[in-house]
């Protein structure tokens, strides 16, 4: 072979294997900056602190009050901005999203709320979920939730459920009876040095936020939402 071909050679291969390896560097490069803006916000976000000072559970006090040593509500945030903060309740949290009845009024300023957010294993216990209604599968069968009538069904199910556990009041004073978003009467009460929501019982587990237009309280049940 010829110097001078074998020097065009030489040369050609060096030119493919130059290609090749710019076009294997975008695989290894790091990420866009969008991206890597993305990531940082979400290694920086960080749940709620439920253990924050003033956050405590709803207990007893000389005026009937919900404590009267609590701070004055964060009013730089709303509902709609916490709600989503702690993982233990963002099934629940999920809902209050999806049911506009609901995710308009945490949404509104003028709107004092308490939320009762059943923490996730209670949701998930329930012996069927809060989209279902076994009168519709006694009237309608398996196929009660199949198809655009069935979504419509398992969603009027769903907003039942959510708005049972708002409650359009707050501060929310002990033993003071409010109709439901859902239309239920309930109250809560001090028993023993905890908070228990009635009728049912159900246990506060604590306030894990107080915002300018109400408070979310965590529960470790679910309330009776059927109609």
């Amino acid at each position: 072979m010829k110097p001078s071909t074998l020097a065009t050679l030489l040369v050609t291969s060096g030119l493919l294997i130059a290609s090749s390896h710019a076009q294997l560097i975008p695989f290894f490069t790091k990420p866009s900056s969008q991206a890597a803006s993305h990531h940082q916000q979400q290694q920086q976000q960080q749940p709620m602190d439920a253990n924050a000072p003033g956050i405590q559970l709803p207990a007893p006090s000389s005026s009937g009050n919900t404590p009267s040593s609590a701070p004055p509500p964060n009013s730089d945030v709303i509902l709609s901005d916490v709600i989503g903060n702690q993982r233990q309740i963002n099934i629940f949290a999920g809902f209050t999203r999806d049911i506009s009845s609901v995710s308009t009024r945490l949404d509104t300023t003028s709107l004092n709320t308490t939320v009762l957010a059943p923490v996730n294993s209670a949701i998930s216990d329930l012996p069927r979920k809060p989209w279902e209604d076994p009168r519709d599968y006694s009237e309608l069968g398996a196929s009660a939730y199949e198809g655009q009538a069935g979504e419509d069904r398992a969603s009027r199910n769903l907003r039942r459920f959510t708005e049972a556990h708002v409650i359009p009041a707050s501060p929310w004073k002990e033993g003071e009876k409010v109709r439901s978003m859902g239309g239920a009467e309930v109250w809560w009460e001090n028993r023993g040095g905890k908070a228990v929501v009635q009728p049912g019982n159900v246990e506060v587990d604590r306030v894990v936020s107080r915002v300018a237009n109400g408070e979310v309280w965590v529960l470790k049940g679910v309330l009776n939402y059927a109609s």
